[in-house]
């Protein structure tokens, strides 16, 4: 289970108030650095994504926290995605997108496995909604017999090195 992550963003406030707005919790500034602010969930998990000021890095530290710096710009894209349960409906989370003039489409996923919302916050980071309809076709999907049997048809379309 993932209790909290961390993405980087153009702006921290806007990005962490809509992906509040997007789970029915709330955003707040983000203490431990500068610019930073965060999307509280208000679960019982206390889920939240952490929004940096996209030309931070975390190095590690010689103390208990990882050392801040900043850097230049960052790529637009990465391979960065995370998945995420909204109470919210489709329409809903792409009017959110819409409004913040950020790309939000439905996708199916696989071979019809489940489907999502692609909310590609600032156009650059990819955060998967998923509807409470989305959510009960993933967790009929995402069990471990299904990423057995998926990591054994990857395994076996694998052509060993010659």
């Amino acid at each position: 289970m993932i209790f909290h992550a961390s993405i980087p963003t153009q702006h921290p406030e806007r990005v962490a108030r809509t992906l509040a707005e997007v789970w029915g919790g709330f955003a707040a500034p983000f203490s431990p650095f500068e610019g930073a602010w965060m999307a509280v969930a208000g679960d019982d998990r206390g889920t939240i994504i952490e929004t940096y000021p996209s030309n931070l890095t975390l190095t590690p530290g010689d103390t208990q926290e990882p050392l801040a710096s900043m850097t230049g710009t960052r790529a637009q894209y990465s391979g960065f995605h995370m998945a995420v349960a909204s109470p919210l409906s489709a329409e809903q989370v792409i009017a959110i997108g819409q409004r913040e003039g950020w790309r939000a489409v439905r996708c199916t996923r696989g071979n019809n496995f489940f489907d999502v919302i692609e909310l590609w916050i600032e156009n650059s980071t990819l955060i998967e909604v998923l509807t409470p309809e989305m959510q009960a076709q993933y967790l009929g999907f995402a069990t471990p017999e299904n990423f057995r049997a998926l990591a054994e048809q990857a395994s076996a379309s694998v052509v060993a090195p010659q």
